[in-house]
């Protein structure tokens, strides 16, 4: 009864193993022109008015306009600051309330490209797993 079983295990094993090496392609369908919108790109086109562009690359120039904008206004933060801190006129509180805004500033420009180095990471695995080329 354990032989039955070890041999019956073995035989699945082994005919699991064949099955991997030996497989082949699946050819059920050929690929379509335009495998971005399912073969229903001129609808699409048509419906949205967004053309065909990829909608990865639609996110991330988003996102890297967005980080953009952002880092704008920090740089803008830290003009400010600068400017209040030389108009302070000697008034203590004033010129550490203008520091503190510059190092808010300072923080804020370090979070954004943080955010733009993760953000270029992830978009580029997402391109890699899908075997795209990246255009970023």
């Amino acid at each position: 009864m354990k032989n039955k079983k070890i041999k019956l295990l073995l035989f699945i094993i082994i005919l699991n193993a064949a099955g991997l090496f030996f497989g082949s392609a699946a050819l059920a369908q050929s690929e379509a022109d335009n495998l971005l919108w399912g073969g229903f790109e001129s609808n699409v086109q048509e419906t949205t008015g967004l053309g065909n562009e990829d909608p990865r690359e639609i996110v991330a120039q988003v996102i890297n306009i967005l980080l953009g904008f952002l880092g704008i206004i920090a740089v803008l933060i830290i003009i400010l600051g600068g400017f209040r801190w030389m108009l302070s006129g000697g008034d203590s509180e004033r010129a550490d309330e203008s520091r503190r805004m510059i190092v808010s500033g300072i923080l804020g420009i370090l979070l954004i490209l943080a955010a733009f180095a993760i953000a270029q990471f992830v978009l580029n695995s997402l391109y890699n797993a899908t075997n795209a080329i990246s255009k970023l």
